[in-house]
């Protein structure tokens, strides 16, 4: 069955070819057998057609049926009121109380646009605020746990990933950046890097002209360009629109992260890669990294795809800032975590004694740190690897429940460790001693914590600088041989 607006561009279309020939709504009645009063409601969008009727209107307005089905709208009096009519069918327009404005003959171009301006500003206003930072958490607490049911694990994406690269010609071994160029020109695109991204964008697709550009390919490593790359193709894939609220904007960034994973590690490669590492019991971030030429965190963040679907091993990931702040989080092994009366896990601090936190400690941060670490819930088994960013310092763990630790490579370790947070003796309470020492005679000032202004969703582009994109695109768009 048709959609209201997909009948009301029928009508349009029917309407638009009656006027064409000079037929009143009765005259045409005649021509195909129905009564006027009856066209008139199928060109209001009111009823829908039978496919023999559309023909007999086609034939009696010397056009195709092809034609009356079109999508498009005939002409820009009908693509006004269509979107208006889409405007003022809103759930965001319902929601305000106002009744819908009936549109006549006698209703002017001008004041149909006037209306729809004042629909783009309130929409665009309403985007501006859609979530506020209780709202943003509660979302990606949602989606933390609804990927925590299926073990993070998105198969429809990762045969459309395998597709994508077999496409290409991509065998075995690390994703090159000739073959990345290859994915993005199968899809109409050329990927250019230029030193004048807007800074508040990793990438920019210019739909238009078929381009993605990049940061300059000078960038130490490479890793990233390959990501932001397949990211923005992802996209484009996945048949995203603009995200309706925060939860839909982080899904689509859940998506277009995981689609650049599973084509920089493919499933059946890294599958058996892990799989051979398991029989070996040698599992190890560090091995998996290498093989596919990535990074350690996206290495880490990957084995979380896989390692419980394929090889049945719950687990858990996390980074953690230097000053203790969880950034990102994965887990489905029952690790004990912080979290806030809404159930968020990001930006709380983790407990000191874990492997996350103890690693900072380590002299030599070029290996993993290997560490058994006793909690309330259970023995936890982790690997950790530091490293430093313009942030500051940064911990990547993985980690499985302690029958599980046989499996991978560092099991051998004689570091422990004893969490029994959330109790606040373990970590959060000062030395007794100490605090009778300092207490009222210092004032340490608060350090305020990244996450409390994160960027939430704004704009047409969240988390962008709208007019700073299309600054950037008007300089590109007719570039000499951009």
């Amino acid at each position: 069955m048709a959609s209201s607006l997909e009948l009301t561009t029928l009508g349009h279309r029917i309407r638009h070819h009656r006027l064409a020939r000079g037929f009143t709504l009765d005259e045409l009645g005649a021509l195909v057998g129905v009564a006027g009063s009856q066209l008139s409601l199928i060109e209001n969008g009111k009823r829908e057609p039978k496919l023999s009727l559309l023909q007999e209107i086609a034939r009696a307005t010397e056009t195709e049926v092809t034609e009356l089905l079109s999508t498009e709208p005939p002409n820009r009096r009908a693509a006004l009121e269509i979107e208006l009519e889409r405007a003022q069918s809103s759930p965001f327009f319902r929601q305000l109380g106002i009744p819908p404005i009936k549109v006549s003959k006698g209703t002017s171009d001008e004041t149909i646009e006037a209306v729809l301006g004042l629909h783009r500003e309130l929409q665009r206003r309403e985007r501006e605020t859609i979530a506020s930072p209780e709202e943003a958490r509660r979302a990606n607490t949602e989606l933390r746990l609804r990927m925590r049911g299926i073990d993070n694990h998105l198969p429809d994406i990762e045969r459309l990933a395998e597709k994508q690269l077999k496409a290409a010609g991509h065998g075995t071994g690390a994703l090159t950046h000739r073959t990345v160029s290859i994915m993005a020109e199968q899809l109409g695109f050329e990927l250019i890097y230029v030193n004048d991204l807007p800074h508040s964008a990793r990438s920019v697709t210019d739909l238009e002209n078929g381009r993605i550009y990049l940061p300059p390919a000078s960038i130490p490593g490479g890793h990233g360009l390959r990501s932001m790359a397949l990211q923005a193709m992802a996209h484009r894939l996945l048949g995203h629109r603009p995200p309706t609220d925060y939860a839909d904007f982080l899904q689509q960034r859940l998506e277009i992260n995981y689609y650049a994973a599973c084509c920089l590690m493919p499933e059946t490669s890294s599958v058996a890669f892990l799989t051979q590492a398991k029989k070996d019991r040698n599992l190890a971030v560090e091995d998996f990294r290498d093989a596919f030429g990535v990074t350690h965190e996206a290495a880490a963040m990957r084995m979380t795809n896989l390692v419980t679907t394929h090889l049945g091993i719950r687990l858990h990931f996390l980074r953690v800032d230097g000053d203790g702040a969880i950034a990102r989080v994965y887990e489905n092994d029952g690790l004990p975590l912080p979290s806030d009366v809404t159930g968020s896990v990001e930006g709380q601090i983790v407990c000191k004694k874990f492997s996350a936190r103890a690693a900072f400690d380590e002299h030599n941060r070029t290996t993993e740190h290997y560490q058994y670490t006793d909690t309330p819930v259970g023995t936890f088994w982790c690997s950790t690897q530091t490293g430093t960013t313009t942030d500051g310092d940064f911990s990547i763990t993985v980690g499985v429940p302690f029958d599980d630790a046989r499996w991978f490579r560092g099991r051998e370790t004689s570091k422990r460790g004893v969490s029994r947070c959330p109790d606040e003796s373990c970590c959060r309470r000062p030395d007794a001693e100490a605090a009778a020492r300092w207490q009222g005679k210092a004032w340490p000032s608060a350090r305020v914590h990244r996450h409390m202004f994160s960027p939430l969703p704004r704009g047409m582009f969240p988390g962008v600088d709208d007019a700073e994109v299309f600054a950037f695109l008007d300089r590109h768009a007719s570039a000499p041989g951009a």
